[in-house]
């Protein structure tokens, strides 16, 4: 059984439309897929019409955008959970609106060297979706910036540059607790992406862990070796749920679906512990 549990559709910042991802990840082969935009479910009811159409397994989730005590950033993928619990809405509501806020900061820091408005990365926005980085760095490709995202994250839109601006989130513990009231399984994201930027202290990890956390994303391209061998040491000694994930963004990233895959039996845990939604199996 082929799993790819960390998925984005232009409902965040993926190119391709629920539906068509969920045709994409069939096309490669994939038996089972999740849907994870960042802080938003509203792809979950056209995602599961298609692989119900289809025979796919698909398991609803989102990526939520966290900050640690330290300003660095986390990324918390969230599977089975309420999309209803207001506690856990309240929280999303505060980070779409710090995306925006923080959008526009950098749009305005670029626009004194390159030639882009906001007007111009809302055209890359489908309606409703969560305006972020990426939709920048479309709209630099637009204005002949830069060739692809890539090239804009390595270089104008890396934490490095003097346009990045800093998006204050809700904490990794506490988007933790929120996501197990809500009857999800909570698993960190790329937590060791050092090709990002800078990664949490190892305390980080066991205050998640002591707030529930679930499971870690150990294969990720964007984790090195060498963490890849610490999560999955911490894994073993916490007892935590290992997963593998292509990240895919469509025609946003090189990532591609499937690339890397989750074990059967670490899905399996997923379904058991998640009780605010349900599996399509």
């Amino acid at each position: 059984m082929r799993i790819d549990l960390h998925t984005h559709s232009n409902v965040s910042d993926g190119t391709e439309t629920p539906s068509e991802l969920i045709r994409s990840a069939a096309a490669v082969g994939l038996d089972v897929v999740a849907l994870t935009d960042h802080d938003q479910t509203t792809g979950w009811a056209p995602a599961a019409a298609a692989a119900n159409e289809i025979g796919l397994g698909f398991i609803p989730g989102m990526e939520i955008t966290c900050q640690d005590p330290n300003g660095i950033s986390v990324h918390l993928l969230s599977y089975l959970h309420d999309p209803n619990y207001q506690p856990l809405l309240d929280e999303l509501d505060l980070a779409l609106n710090a995306r925006i806020i923080r959008a526009q900061r950098i749009v305005e820091r670029l626009a004194e060297d390159y030639p882009i408005t906001w007007d111009l990365v809302r055209n890359h926005c489908q309606p409703g979706s969560t305006v972020g980085r990426p939709h920048i760095a479309d709209a630099l490709v637009t204005a002949g910036v830069v060739e692809n995202r890539n090239e804009a994250f390595a270089n104008v839109l890396s934490y490095r540059s003097r346009y990045y601006v800093a998006h204050p989130a809700v904490d990794p513990s506490k988007a933790v607790q929120l996501v197990r009231e809500a009857g999800g399984v909570p698993v960190f994201a790329h937590p060791k992406a050092s090709k990002r930027g800078r990664v949490v202290a190892d305390s980080t990890f066991h205050d998640m862990i002591d707030a529930g956390l679930g499971g870690v994303e150990v294969h990720h391209r964007d984790n090195s070796e060498e963490g890849k061998g610490w999560l999955l040491e911490l894994a073993a000694e916490h007892d935590l749920i290992v997963t593998g994930s292509s990240d895919y963004h469509g025609t946003g990233k090189l990532n591609r679906l499937g690339e890397n895959l989750t074990e059967p039996e670490m899905l399996q845990r997923i379904i058991q512990e998640g009780t605010g939604s349900q599996a399509l199996m």
